[in-house]
């Protein structure tokens, strides 16, 4: 059974290169925003690993990386922010929040998958 990868971008491209980079090895889930990836997880599904981009409608990454952090249910879930926000500051406070990793778009697609497998070697 392949692992449960949830990934949430408001990019159309950015979220075909993803699903398309992740699928051979994980269940892809792809969501808009923060507020469908928390309906999906509250209807009873907690992925290995989350990738979530910082600007998004509805429900930006960090309220989504709170959220997370701040439940009973899906405190344990990594989650790697993958934005275009490069300020230190940004990747302090997504780390303070609770982010295991922090990239910065344009990234590399092997890097990605090299940093979650890592996390998800660690993590098991």
């Amino acid at each position: 059974m392949k692992p449960t990868l949830l990934l949430v971008d408001d990019e159309p491209m950015m979220q075909l290169l993803l699903k398309q980079l992740f699928k051979a090895d994980f269940d892809v889930n792809v969501f808009n925003n923060g507020k469908e990836a928390l309906s999906w997880m509250y209807n009873g599904s907690i992925p290995d690993l989350a990738i979530i981009d910082l600007q998004m409608p509805e429900m930006d990454g960090y309220e989504l990386l709170k959220h997370c952090k701040s439940s009973g249910y899906f405190q344990e879930v990594p989650i790697i922010i993958l934005s275009a926000e490069e300020t230190s500051s940004d990747r302090i406070k997504c780390l303070e929040l609770g982010a295991i990793d922090y990239l910065v778009k344009p990234f590399n697609p092997k890097e990605l998958k090299l940093r979650v497998n890592r996390i998800l070697s660690i993590t098991k």
